[in-house]
């Protein structure tokens, strides 16, 4: 397409060759780049690349680093895309729900990375836990889950990024789906976990470099409108974002279109339409993150004490990328009345085609650069993720019960590139969906029926660790019967919608009547809250009653391996209650806040005023600023043992072999 204002400024953002050379080089460069500093920490840090360490990081990985792999995994092509779209859309309340509803899941997710620490810690998968506590149908069950949940995941992320290369470059979809997950592949081979976590803490740095250049180019830095005979399209200021927003809803052209919003406001949280993006946002990804193994991954690789605040501070820096970015290029996108469509903004494509309008090609590239890094470094979480549920939960579990450590580390490699291919066809698949249907099926679209798809997943698997009483018939039914209920009523809420197109008016089920929020929201809430409903009376009316001291007795290393860190303190029962009175302290407090004193205490502001969105953009460029900071120099200060090592060419002493441990009675409270 021709990124450009209404005036005709702008134009194609870069040449086929470039945008394939694009792909080539940062594949090339973070392959070699990860291999050789995977080389360095076995050479140096003491690493030894065992089917344990492939798959669990050694299990002692510090705050810093699991911070920034949360930021990591958490930041999707629709963390940096559909962000924007919901702020071109719904206006400021758009930045942030997105930020709001999927970042208190990292922040309660917290409780359950503890608790695999106090119950489980030998676990390699969720799915071994759910196989110990609630047999083999419930594993199958919650496998299925689990696999739904990784390819939704990947097939996000390769459809976001397809439409916007295909858009800027040209790039063909299926040489975009070749080129990407081959970029992540042989990295991950080589180093397993451990390589994706380096790898994904340089795409965090880069991508927040990125981030603090695109909010001061809109917020602090103006451009040069030095030449009169063209037209300028810096902004620089809040005053200058908030007076273009105001010319902006006010053209003709642009009459009832933010009906929802107070005022018809860009400025303002009073939103229906975005609260109900709001509800679908916090509903959906509360699947994406309790039911992908990702996650429950990087809980068991960290140390207890990075199992406790990771993910606190994960949550908080990952906050400012949808929040600070949105609020900067989506509304961008709108103050220099760049001209998109609605499908083009479902497509993901209003960060680089403001970023352009705003700042030229270099912008555009800065965005797709920042785009790559998102794409390859959750690509290969999820890469590493799947092949450990297909490894343990699949091979070793029914295919080689006995199979030793070098086997499991064959099969864990050979699945890294079995899904690598997956991803491929998915990529393929959707493409050809939304190409059928005009469009429609795109990015949003996916994005908001995750959660009707996955959410009914979500209340049987925090049961798994957090209640006693919940029995397997209670999970598995939950699961199914939520899902079912949730496509029932999403199907027939979207029966009752009509096409809020031009005329003729359609009305029934279609692909963009199943996309509209109305039933969305219906199918969202339908499939957490009846799944939950479900459980809690199985769990309440016929409860199981499971003594938590069986769990991990039931879960075996495959190799022998520190399981609880390296020292005793941090694996005590005593330490690790405490942390779990801390993440749960700080974690529902800090939701409570983000996602319900926040907004309510904005309601009663209306439409914003110039010092009030003034203020609100202080907040932006403040918090995006200090998280960026944290991120980028935090995991360097806490490793920097094995950076001295590197320099002076001193090996670290491999840290002695614990034997396998059970967790304290005490603990397993």
């Amino acid at each position: 397409m021709q990124w450009k204002s209404t005036d005709g400024s702008g134009g194609v953002l870069m040449s086929l060759p470039a945008g394939i050379l694009l792909c080539v080089l940062f594949g090339v460069f973070f392959s070699v780049m990860t291999v050789g500093l995977t080389f360095l920490e076995t050479r140096f840090g003491g690493a030894v690349i065992t089917s344990e360490h492939f798959n669990t990081a050694g299990r002692d990985v510090k705050t810093g680093l699991t911070a920034a792999v949360i930021v990591s995994q958490w930041t999707w092509a629709a963390t940096l895309l559909q962000s924007s779209n919901v702020a071109w859309s719904f206006g400021i309340s758009g930045p942030f729900w997105y930020a709001a509803g999927a970042s208190v899941q990292v922040l309660l997710f917290g409780v359950l990375a503890i608790e695999i620490k106090r119950k489980a810690p030998n676990a390699h998968t969720f799915l071994e836990m759910v196989d110990v506590r609630w047999g083999k149908c419930a594993h199958l069950t919650f496998l299925y889950f689990g696999l739904c949940t990784n390819a939704v995941v990947s097939a996000m992320l390769m459809l976001g990024g397809a439409a916007v290369m295909y858009e800027a470059a040209g790039v063909p979809i299926w040489l975009y789906g070749i080129l990407v997950p081959l970029g992540t592949l042989i990295y991950t081979l080589v180093g397993g976990l451990k390589a994706t976590f380096l790898a994904s803490y340089v795409h965090t740095a880069i991508i927040f470099v990125g981030l603090v250049l695109m909010i001061f180019a809109v917020y602090v830095v103006p451009g040069d409108c030095t030449d009169t005979t063209k037209q300028c399209n810096s902004l620089g200021s809040a005053s200058v974002v908030y007076e273009r927003l105001q010319f902006f809803v006010n053209l003709p052209a642009n009459a009832g279109r933010f009906a929802g919003n107070t005022g018809n406001s860009l400025l303002t949280m009073v939103s229906q339409d975005g609260i109900m993006f709001g509800i679908i946002n916090t509903v959906g990804n509360f699947g994406t993150v309790f039911v992908d193994q990702s996650y429950w991954q990087s809980a068991i690789a960290a140390h207890p004490t990075s199992a406790v605040r990771g993910y606190m501070y994960g949550g908080l820096v990952w906050f400012t990328i949808p929040f600070a970015l949105a609020t900067s290029l989506g509304l961008a996108g709108n103050a220099l009345n760049v001209a998109l469509t609605g499908i083009d903004a479902g497509n993901g494509l209003v960060p680089p085609a403001a970023a352009f309008v705003l700042l030229g090609p270099a912008g555009g590239w800065l965005v797709l650069i920042m785009l790559f890094m998102a794409i390859t470094s959750t690509g290969s979480a999820e890469m590493i993720a799947v092949s450990s549920l297909l490894t343990y939960d699949v091979y070793r579990k029914y295919i080689n019960p006995a199979a030793d450590g070098k086997k499991i580390l064959k099969v864990s490699r050979m699945m890294v590139g079995v899904w690598a291919f997956v991803m491929f066809l998915l990529n393929i698949i959707l493409w050809q969906i939304g190409s059928a249907t005009g469009g429609k099926i795109g990015l949003g679209w996916v994005y908001n029926f995750m959660g009707i798809m996955i959410g009914s997943a979500v209340v049987p698997v925090s049961f798994l660790l957090l209640w006693s009483r919940t029995p397997a018939v209670g999970a598995i039914t939950g699961a199914f019967v939520g899902n079912i209920c949730a496509l029932i009523v999403w199907l027939i809420h979207a029966a009752n919608t009509c096409e809020d197109t031009a005329p003729p008016v359609y009305c029934g089920v279609s692909a963009s009547t199943l996309g509209t929020l109305g039933p969305q929201l219906s199918g969202n809430l339908t499939a957490i809250l009846s799944s939950g409903l479900i459980c809690t009376l199985f769990s309440i009316f016929k409860p199981q009653n499971y003594d938590w001291s069986k769990l991990n007795e039931g879960i075996k290393l495959v190799e022998n391996a520190s399981v609880l860190g390296s020292d005793e303190f941090t694996a005590s029962p005593e330490y690790l209650t405490a942390a779990k009175a801390w993440i749960v302290k700080y974690g529902v407090g800090g939701t409570v806040i983000i996602l319900i004193l926040w907004p309510l205490c904005t309601f009663s502001w209306g439409v914003f005023s110039k010092p009030i969105f003034q203020l609100w953009s202080s907040v932006v460029i403040g918090w995006g600023t200090i998280a960026a900071v944290y991120i980028i120099f935090a995991p360097l200060a806490e490793n920097s043992k094995t950076i001295m090592a590197v320099l002076t060419c001193s090996p670290v002493k491999p840290a002695l072999v614990q034997p396998e441990k059970k967790v304290p009675e005490t603990a397993q409270a």
